[in-house]
């Protein structure tokens, strides 16, 4: 009887999350139209750049809205492509991030997934700003998937996942966009939503998942201790789920000694996806808002896609041979220098000491192949191979 229980329990669990699953493939669907708008009072415009609310789906029966910051580049001609903005933990949407992209010649919205407008209500709460909520707000992050228990649709992560796809349909809708060239970028948080958004919402030409990924249940940090048991996490919201529907580039933005999201997760994550991708750990990086968007990286492989409908680089092949790091890459950019960077430590990558080591690289056969001897009771290592300011990174390596 006890064994009939138990299968009967997991037969349970599994339709439900199929159930479950089925729900969140079909946001898309649901997000579709593009959202009411409309105008922010109180929020001065800055040349192109506006504030904005959007209608997005109901939350416990009530209506809700998103505060926007959205822009378009002030010299067009013809359409332009696009990209959704999405912060970080302790962040919301920065009129700042905006004019970065309007200023590389996207239109570009960045929004806050919590409920919050950019008002700071001078609460310093760990050193960090309180945003003010607004009257239309839906559901703020709880911990990390703390709410996985209560039904779907009043989960944050829900909501986040059709804010993004809602803003992905209010940028398509506007006659000035390319509505086949808009993407996605996320930082931390933002980053772990975009990394599961791309399988989901395939109207998205590129994805920039910035730190955040997925498979972070078995991470030696705090995520691993949050989600390690969390099955909500692990069957629905992790985009490790959906990451054999994402066609489209993606760039892995990152570095390699981020507290947060460890190199491991995030190797195990792209190596899934069956798109082109792109991966760059840039050495002492920061783990920020602005440490995410002020590199050239970004915006380099955006405009590499919607030019040329794949990324400017990428490394196809990386292998340890006889105590020699290996690693190949094309680009259409000259590869100006190489380094290994390795690491004798074990553990969480974020606390491993990471050195620098030139290596070799060589030209030829369509690509660049770069190599290193590997420092004695090596761990871990990638290549970064340099196009001037452009960091395009091989795959992670472990050593077992």
């Amino acid at each position: 009887m006890r064994l009939l229980a138990s299968l009967l329990l997991v037969a349970s669990l599994s339709a439900e999350t199929d159930a479950d699953r089925k729900v969140v493939l079909g946001l898309v669907d649901t997000c579709a139209q593009a959202p009411q708008t409309f105008e922010a009072e109180g929020f001065k415009a800055d040349g192109q750049v506006r504030a904005i609310f959007y209608d997005t789906l109901p939350y416990k029966g009530k209506p809700t809205r998103v505060f926007a910051w959205i822009g378009l580049p002030a010299k067009r001609e013809g359409k332009v492509p696009g990209i959704v903005l999405v912060h970080g933990g302790g962040g919301t949407a920065y009129k700042e991030w905006v004019q970065k992209w309007n200023a590389q010649g996207f239109a570009a919205i960045s929004i806050a997934v919590e409920g919050q407008t950019d008002v700071d209500e001078k609460k310093e709460a760990k050193g960090r700003p309180v945003w003010a909520r607004q009257a239309f707000s839906g559901p703020a992050r709880d911990g990390t998937f703390a709410d996985t228990k209560l039904p779907l649709k009043e989960q944050w992560m829900y909501h986040a996942l059709a804010d993004t796809m809602l803003a992905n349909s209010l940028l398509r809708s506007l006659p000035e966009v390319d509505a086949n060239k808009i993407g996605v970028m996320g930082v931390s948080w933002g980053g772990v939503i975009t990394s599961t958004v791309i399988g989901l919402d395939a109207r998205f030409a590129f994805g920039i998942p910035t730190y955040g990924c997925g498979h972070l249940f078995d991470a030696e940090n705090h995520w691993g201790r949050a989600l390690h048991d969390n099955e909500g996490y692990q069957q629905v919201w992790d985009g490790m789920n959906y990451a054999d529907r994402v066609k489209m580039p993606v760039l892995w933005l990152s570095w390699p000694q981020d507290a947060h999201f460890p190199l491991g997760c995030q190797a195990e994550h792209y190596r899934k996806i069956p798109g082109p991708r792109m991966v760059s750990l840039i050495t002492k990086m920061g783990h920020s808002h602005p440490a995410g968007w002020n590199p050239p990286d970004s915006y380099a492989f955006a405009k590499s896609v919607v030019e040329t409908g794949r990324p400017w680089g990428g490394s196809p092949a990386a292998k340890t041979e006889s105590g020699t790091a290996i690693a190949v890459f094309h680009s259409t950019k000259p590869i100006t220098r190489a380094v290994l960077v390795s690491t004798t430590d074990k553990g969480f990558t974020g606390t491993r000491k990471w050195v620098e080591t030139s290596a070799m690289a060589a030209s030829g056969g369509g690509g660049t192949t770069t190599s290193a001897p590997l420092p004695p009771g090596t761990t871990a290592w990638y290549i970064n191979a340099y196009a001037d300011t452009l960091t395009l990174t091989s795959d992670y390596q472990e050593i077992k």
